[in-house]
């Protein structure tokens, strides 16, 4: 698939070695080709080609692999998917350009030979200035061979001819329509024709009826116009009668007038005489005056630049001076914050408590040398202030001037001096700075894992603690209940035990919850292995095997383990072996990460604790 982007002609200078450079307009086309097989791959193509000559035909396919190539040899700063955008732009910036005597961008083609032939051309767009032809990009074309060109023309007349058939088809249309309208026109001109014979009858017996009226208002007319005629005569008669009364009073006025002008015309010509004397004198002067303006002019114009170039130093210097603060303040926060990390760890350590007063010592250190840092740019400041002061009194007093500049300079000479001492001694403050901060990371380091050790150790006193507990209150129920389970067996009685298994695990110091209670199930079996029928407690209790003599008293296989177990001892059985119960008390997790305590005879429940 290919879209066209840009399809215009464009006026080229095209430069050969065997011929003169020619200007000729040519069609520049740009596209983009989509390929999907067997890869998803996006081409850019630039063709030129001439109306006039068709085997006229350069070439150019650009894809992204030759892009990168493209870029990296003229330094582009696009990437491929806004390279033909951007290259559109310059294509428009050069039709604006094309029509002006000077140019400033155009597009030239650099050729080995007028004919093109197989070898290439290069397409520059270059923008000119009075200093400089700088050249913005350079795309290599490849002249058209034969099957090109073919296959160029081939395109031409299929377009040709798609052009030829939609303006036959328009062609054809276009006379349906106007067919269509001359018809409808000759209809509407035969009936305005039938309209305009019969307003014509209208107007002429309209025009007869007017004249006729007509003539008789301008007969009228002209009686009235004698009449009015004759009066104005009259009235004309008497009023020149008075104008020429006024006129002659006029007349004697206005020659006393210019007798008394032609006096005052006397007078003004001597003055006229006199100032014309003053003024070649003024001349003369100003002449003068002129030509020590002119030099003062001069003298203040490069009196100006000088303190132009001053002002600038001076604004540079001020912009330092005040890098210079901040760093200074953000090195205070730092200090400030570090100051108040090291008195928290004080009763934490008294190893860091000494190392902390050996740091504040250091930077009260540091502190004064800023403070000290601080008055030498106050000094400073002051100091450009003033010479700004005498910059101005120096545009006043111009023989003074060159004098003044040069003790400014010795100024500015003393202040870059010691602007570059205060950097020498900023630096190693920050040296210093960034040696007392990784030493209080390692102290902070040392404080975490310190508390990390102390929670660990604390935990493990707790669990150690409700275990000591939980196993000391199962060991004297176990011992409550083989008592009871020894005395039932000698009497031979067979009987339901329900065990109220609440023990609770209270930690005095954590303060938790109540365990959950639970049953727990001895099972007594004959010596016959027969299961009489239960009974059954007032309690709601599940029924329970009575006990015999031959079989172990005490709890199941499946709590006899190993990890964190207590061994307990039973009564002994009828073969003279005694029976061990085992504790079995399994941590879980509390909140601070280690493992809770199980109930210490039933695994499959769990102690509540209490929210904190």
């Amino acid at each position: 698939m290919a879209d066209e982007l840009f399809c215009k002609v464009v006026s080229v200078v095209i430069k050969c070695r065997d011929c003169e450079d020619r200007r000729t307009n040519v069609r520049l086309t740009v596209e983009t080709r989509s390929s999907t097989n067997p890869v998803h791959k996006k081409d850019l193509i630039v063709r030129l080609s001439d109306d006039k000559d068709p085997f006229f035909l350069y070439n150019l396919t650009l894809g992204e692999e030759d892009f990168q190539s493209l870029k990296n040899q003229q330094g582009l700063l696009v990437e491929f998917s806004a390279f033909p955008q951007r290259f559109i732009d310059l294509l428009e910036q050069c039709i604006l350009e094309q029509d002006k005597a000077v140019p400033r961008f155009l597009l030239q083609l650099l050729t080995s030979s007028s004919v093109p032939d197989s070898a290439p051309a290069n397409l520059n767009i270059i923008e000119t200035n009075p200093f400089k032809h700088l050249t913005h990009l350079s795309l290599k074309l490849l002249a058209g061979n034969d099957s090109d060109v073919k296959k160029y023309l081939a395109t031409c007349i299929q377009n040709l001819k798609l052009e030829n058939s939609s303006l036959k088809d328009k062609l054809q249309q276009t006379q349906e329509d106007l067919s269509k309208r001359l018809c409808v026109t000759q209809q509407a001109l035969s009936e305005k024709c039938k309209e305009l014979d019969k307003l014509r009858n209208e107007w002429t017996s309209q025009t007869s009826l007017l004249t006729s009226k007509h003539t008789q208002e301008i007969t009228a007319e002209r009686e009235k116009a004698l009449q009015i005629q004759t009066q104005c005569q009259f009235q004309y008669e008497h009023q020149k009668k008075e104008l020429e009364a006024s006129s002659s009073k006029t007349i004697q006025h206005l020659e006393s007038r210019v007798n008394e002008l032609e006096s005052i015309n006397k007078d003004l010509t001597e003055r006229k005489y006199k100032s014309e004397s003053c003024i070649r004198e003024l001349k003369s002067k100003l002449s003068g005056m002129e030509e020590e303006c002119h030099r003062t002019k001069q003298e203040v114009t490069s009196l100006r630049r000088e303190n132009a170039t001053l002002d600038s130093e001076c604004h540079e210097k001020e912009k330092l001076i005040n890098q210079y603060k901040t760093r200074t303040a953000v090195l205070e926060q730092e200090v400030k914050d570090k100051e108040q990390v090291v008195t928290r760890s004080v009763n934490a350590c008294e190893s860091v408590q000494e190392h902390k007063k050996k740091l504040e010592e250091s930077l009260e250190q540091k502190q004064l040398q800023t403070g000290k840092l601080e008055a030498t740019v106050k000094s400073l400041s002051e100091e450009l202030i003033k010479a700004n002061e005498i910059i101005k009194k120096l545009q006043t007093d111009m023989k003074k001037l060159i004098e003044k500049i040069k003790i400014k300079n010795a100024v500015t000479m003393q202040q870059e001096k010691l602007m570059g001492e205060k950097d020498h001694i900023l630096e190693k403050d920050r040296a210093e700075l960034s040696n007392l901060k990784h030493t209080l990371k390692m102290k902070e380091e040392e404080l975490v894992k310190l508390k990390e050790q102390l929670d660990n150790t604390m935990e493990k006193l707790e669990e150690g603690k409700q275990l000591l507990k939980t196993n000391e209150n199962v060991i004297s129920w176990l011992n409550k209940q083989l008592n009871e389970n020894k005395i039932t067996a000698l009497q031979g009685v067979q009987a339901l035990y329900e065990i109220p298994a609440s023990v609770k695990a209270v930690n005095a110091a954590s303060n938790l919850g109540v365990m959950q209670n639970s049953q727990v199930r001895f099972h007594l079996n004959s010596a016959s292995g027969s299961s009489p029928e239960p009974r059954h407690l007032p309690s709601t209790s599940t029924p329970i095997a009575p006990p015999t003599s031959s079989d172990p008293v005490g709890l199941d296989m499946k709590y006899l383990k190993k990890n964190s177990s207590v061994p307990i001892r039973g009564p002994k059985n009828g073969n003279g072996t005694s029976t061990s119960l085992v504790l079995n008390a399994k941590p879980t997790l509390t909140k601070s990460g280690s493992s809770p305590i199980l109930s210490a005879y039933f695994p499959g429940q769990q102690p509540r604790l209490p929210a904190n």
